[in-house]
């Protein structure tokens, strides 16, 4: 039977929402998992990378991958078009939040660097050893630990173009490694500290809906937005889709155009970059808009629920798209880069953490789960010693990126440096040094980094 119409695209949609049910419906159900808090998208891309790995089901690993380069794209446009919220304006007026967001900056911009050299350090032995790996092998450790799935991926894509095989697959590895520290890890030291006193709010135990992952039949819910448009024109969600959607063609257009000028290598590298550049220009769009007067048919509400959709399903995709055979054939530099990284970031965090001046459980928890996963995964941290929000680490968190963009701008243009610019690993994990020993020397010059209080 010839069937009319093609399927590919909406079947693997429609695995890829079995999977992220079954993980809703596996995180409901299992003491394990809520435990540990583990989201039901990586719950569900865990499922279905079994699945695929025993030849239970079989699905075209380069559209899941194409599924979840396009979502991560989305997800920073409509970054893009919430930026600017009431929550961000109200933190940047406040000096004590802006200092939490910049000391939670320069975490990030040491272990990036760091995580870098060791992953440089470990390509180097392994070389060495007769183990040969690819020379950024080593840069996709923060990229998947600190950067997420989503750039690990684009990165990952636009280095097989030149002569890294596998690169993506190797890149969404280190991410769902990330995500395993970020719970196995972090949820156990975030406890350790409530026991310990140091939550500033002690928590009562978590809520049902916090643990299970939904809300109970006669439970306050919470707004997912407010309606911009008459229903009888346009759907609000619909609306705010196609913000999204023109944003994306005017990223593609530019990327394209922008490619075709430079040079092969550097054009190719560009399109790793997309989601930045649908960022800057989601963020320039909602200047246009507010300009003309209009800034009010953008609802903020709407856009994080798209967000998060966004991003729920790229995790499914990205873990769902991790290839065992290919993660076997390294798997001792993939376990050992992992562990070593693992290890150091969370010494840099707990140590600077526990010289912070004020709420250093919260922080601590918000940026580890950050910079070992997503900024959803801090939050997630940040709910078990935090539950209602009452302290300020949520909104630096979220303002934390504007503190930030600068310095992994660079960190993203230096790991691709060997590629692009043939510089040596060496001088690579140099420049990299260089840019943690400034990222320490700010935070102790800025009076971040005081004695430890814990």
């Amino acid at each position: 039977m010839k069937i009319p119409f093609p399927f590919e695209v909406l079947l693997i949609f429609s695995i890829m929402s079995c999977a992220l049910l079954f993980g809703f419906i596996l995180r409901g159900s299992l003491k394990f998992l809520q435990v540990f808090l583990f989201p039901s998208c990586l719950i569900g891309g865990l499922v279905g990378f079994i699945l695929i790995s025993t030849g239970i089901i079989s699905v075209d690993i380069s559209l899941l991958e194409s599924f979840a380069f396009h979502l991560f794209n989305i997800s920073f446009i409509s970054v893009g078009l919430t930026s600017g919220s009431d929550e961000a304006a109200a933190a940047s007026k406040s000096k004590e939040m802006a200092k939490g967001a910049i000391w939670m900056a320069l975490i990030q911009a040491i272990t990036f660097p760091m995580q870098a050299i060791a992953g440089g350090l470990l390509v180097l032995f392994f070389n060495g050893i007769g183990i040969d790996l690819f020379k950024t092998f080593g840069f996709l450790v923060p990229l998947g630990f600190i950067q997420g799935p989503g750039q690990a991926l684009s990165i990952g894509k636009v280095w097989e173009e030149v002569g890294f095989q596998h690169a993506a697959t190797i890149g969404l590895t280190f991410a769902a490694v990330g995500f395993l520290f970020a719970f196995f890890v972090g949820v156990p030291l975030v406890n350790r500290g409530i026991r310990k006193g140091q939550a500033a709010h002690t928590p009562a135990r978590l809520s049902e809906d916090i643990l299970k992952g939904f809300v109970r039949k006669n439970q306050e819910r919470e707004s997912a937005g407010e309606l911009t448009t008459h229903s009888g024109n346009v759907d609000t969600l619909a609306f705010q889709m196609s913000l999204i959607g023109v944003i994306y063609l005017l990223s593609y257009t530019l990327v394209n155009g922008l490619g075709g000028m430079l040079p092969p290598k550097l054009g190719t590298t560009l399109w790793g970059f997309f989601f930045f550049i649908g960022l800057a220009l989601a963020i320039l769009v909602k200047v246009v808009i507010k300009k003309l007067g209009y800034s009010h048919l953008i609802n903020p509400g709407v856009q994080k629920r798209i967000t998060g959709l966004a991003v729920d399903y790229m995790i499914v995709a990205t873990v769902m798209a991790v290839q065992l055979v290919i993660v076997w054939q390294y798997i001792i530099p993939i376990t050992v880069m992992s562990v070593v990284s693992g290890f150091l970031t969370t010494l840099a965090v707990v140590y600077f953490g526990n010289r912070l001046w004020g709420f250093n459980l919260e922080r601590t928890a918000a940026i580890y789960g950050t910079v070992t996963g997503t900024v959803s995964t801090g939050l997630l941290l940040l709910r078990i010693v935090d539950p209602e929000f009452k302290t300020s680490a949520a909104l630096e968190l979220g303002f934390m990126i504007m503190f930030v963009s600068p310095v992994i701008i660079g960190c993203m243009l230096l790991v691709s440096a060997p590629v692009v610019w043939e510089w040596s690993i060496n001088f690579t994990m140099i420049i990299f040094a260089i840019l943690m020993i400034v990222s320490i020397a700010v935070m102790k010059l800025s009076g971040l980094w005081g004695r430890k209080r814990v």
